[in-house]
């Protein structure tokens, strides 16, 4: 449309110089109507700059891992890692999309190209590195612990002899877990999701569960499950990263890393955690 109205009034141009006549302005529709051509070029040229640095990054994450995302009350997709994104995103000035996938889904999606990065309560781990996981900085420390049913008489891997537990496949519960089979003697049952696995353990298909302290804690407080965590379970404290699998997307983690620690330093970050930990 720009191109279309420079060339209208380089012709406009042309009339009006004619009707005057005379030898002295028969070159100006030519330099007019080059003038035009340009204006209308460089026009072109930065709009095609705009649309080339205004790229959506596209960010992948799991569905329910309460508090760092999941659906509230009115159907709002929240949590300790949508706000620390979209806090990092306001800082240093970036556009992005949050796709709710699902763990195992979220990593295929970045594998595949078809996201640019994942923040989902990952714990930053070298066996992930080594396949091909590239983390940001951490921006918060877990523990896993092992939790079972509220009445249930078990009080510490021992009596886990012979019993059958639950885990979150790919997680780190499900590593810590596996860590331990063989020293305590006990069995794993593989779940999609969280909520899965709570009710394999409510309802006795399993003993117990392995999952991120502050995950299982907030998932007992807001569910009124009928479970309890063991505290003395818990394994040594992993910060939780967000991740990228492509060269493609340094420029995300890059910002990532900028904008977590400028969140951290204006109290931003903290009033996150608050929000959602108390």
């Amino acid at each position: 449309m720009k191109k279309l109205f420079a060339f209208g009034m380089a012709a406009a141009m042309t009339l009006s110089l004619a009707a005057c006549g005379g030898a002295a302005s028969s070159a100006a529709p030519s330099e007019a109507a080059s003038e035009a051509s340009s204006e209308a070029a460089s026009s072109e040229a930065a709009a095609e700059s705009t649309d080339a640095t205004g790229k959506t990054w596209v960010i992948a994450t799991d569905t329910v891992f309460k508090p760092f995302e999941y659906t509230d009350a009115s159907g709002n997709f929240v949590g300790i890692d949508v706000d620390i994104v979209a806090a990092i995103a306001e800082d240093q000035g970036f556009d992005y999309e949050m796709k709710s996938l699902g763990w195992d889904a979220a990593i295929a999606a970045c594998q595949a190209g078809q996201a640019d990065g994942m923040i989902a309560g990952a714990s930053i781990t070298d066996e992930r590195k080594a396949s091909g996981w590239t983390f940001s900085d951490g921006y918060y420390d877990a523990t896993q612990t092992m939790t079972v049913a509220e009445d249930s008489d078990i009080t510490g891997f021992a009596d886990l002899n012979g019993q059958t537990v639950a885990v979150k496949t790919g997680t780190q519960g499900a590593a810590y877990a596996e860590s331990l089979k063989d020293e305590y003697g006990f069995n794993i049952t593989y779940f999609e999701d969280s909520p899965t696995m709570y009710q394999a353990v409510l309802g006795g298909q399993c003993v117990a569960c392995f999952e991120d302290t502050p995950i299982m804690k907030a998932s007992i407080k807001d569910g009124g499950l009928a479970l309890k965590v063991l505290d003395d379970t818990a394994s040594d404290p992993a910060p939780y990263g967000f991740a990228i699998f492509s060269a493609d997307s340094q420029e995300l983690l890059d910002m990532f890393n900028a904008g977590l620690a400028d969140i951290k330093a204006n109290g931003k970050y903290d009033e996150i955690l608050a929000k959602y930990l108390g």
